[in-house]
């Protein structure tokens, strides 16, 4: 078994087991609509196994970002019809990333009255609205138990439109400090209703949702993203024990839908946290090394040829490598990514990286 040999992920097969990680760009007009660029960047890349899609958010209010696109109003949708045409054309397969940006954004983002979370604690930190100007965050509404249900919901729909709109499947964002992420650490999540206290509890919402999407698109469509003891945007998880016990839940309660994929941003893949979750997981696993970190050729074929993972995902060298899967494969070199165009706007470092036909 090596990166190009292939892999059934539920209901998508894999040419290969590169996957291009979800990387915000911040490409989409104001409307949040995907255009003819994001189309012609995903389809550049259509020679990975799988492409993950940026996080993509299901409602105005878990907006996180100026310029994220979103699933929300029948015109995204459209945009992303064309993005997943466009990749298809090209051969490849690609899922949406659901993201709510939960407390990770601010009213000047989102257009709404609130920010929402698990719990009424603010991030400590600024943000940059679409102007550039610097905000602090701001003190995030508690969702109330009634409230999940919407939140559910948005999800759901989400998803539905994604699937509908041509897309293989989806990835739910529950890694990287946003909200299903938020539930899971006691740090952010100081609830006292069924969905806080212990790590079951924390990790029951997660659950529910990751339940209602696969009841709705079919489980085998259906990956989930998680970033244990990743220790971002003010999501802390430093007990090991409890970080154990709270993914464990997490995952033994996904377990027995027989979902696509899980994937597991982790900077140690050998480490036992890693692989007991791989274990109790029992299907396809896919493996991000880092988030700060740059995962190498020779990394990501000792994780799968050493059967850490089934396959792994690649952030920033697909960036500036739209053909990643051929260099690897024949050892070509690489393009180096131009950190200062990774958020602009344009084609400039997004779809203007050589390939190496050329």
């Amino acid at each position: 078994m090596t990166l190009f040999s292939p892999l059934t992920a539920g209901d998508i097969e894999l040419p290969n087991r590169l996957v291009m990680a979800p990387m915000t760009r911040l490409r989409a007009d104001e409307h949040g609509v995907p255009g003819a660029l994001i189309a012609e960047h995903y389809a550049q890349r259509a020679s990975m196994g799988l492409i993950v899609s940026e996080g993509v958010f299901p409602s105005a209010e878990s907006k996180a970002y100026p310029g994220q696109p979103g699933i929300e109003t029948a015109e995204q949708a459209e945009g992303w019809r064309a993005v997943a045409d466009a990749v298809h054309a090209a051969g490849g397969r690609i899922v949406m990333q659901v993201m709510n940006g939960g407390r990770v954004t601010h009213t000047g983002i989102t257009g709404t009255p609130r920010i929402v979370a698990p719990s009424a604690i603010a991030i400590d930190g600024e943000t940059r609205l679409a102007d550039d100007t610097k905000v602090a965050y701001g003190l995030p509404h508690a969702l109330t138990t009634g409230e999940l249900d919407v939140v559910r919901a948005e999800f759901v729909a989400a998803s539905r439109r994604a699937v509908d709109a041509g897309f293989d499947g989806v990835e739910l964002h529950s890694a990287n400090g946003y909200l299903l992420h938020e539930f899971l650490s006691p740090v952010s999540n100081v609830r006292t209703d069924a969905f806080g206290g212990s790590p079951e509890a924390r990790a029951s919402f997660v659950i529910s949702v990751v339940e209602a999407v696969a009841a709705e698109i079919g489980a085998g469509r259906v990956g989930i993203r998680i970033s244990p003891a990743h220790n971002i945007q003010d999501v802390v998880e430093t007990d090991a024990d409890d970080v154990l016990a709270t993914y464990s839940a997490l995952v033994d309660g996904i377990a027995p839908l027989g979902l696509s994929f899980l994937s597991i941003l982790h900077a140690d893949p050998a480490s036992e946290l890693v692989q007991r979750l791989r274990s109790r997981f029992g299907g396809v696993v896919v493996l991000n090394t880092g988030f700060s970190v740059v995962t190498t050729r020779d990394e990501a074929h000792s994780i799968v040829t050493e059967g850490l993972g089934d396959a792994v995902a690649v952030g920033r060298p697909v960036i500036a490598n739209p053909d990643l899967a051929e260099r690897w494969q024949h050892e070509h070199p690489e393009n180096t990514p131009d950190q200062a165009t990774i958020y602009a706007s344009g084609a400039e470092g997004y779809t203007d990286y050589p390939r190496i036909s050329a």
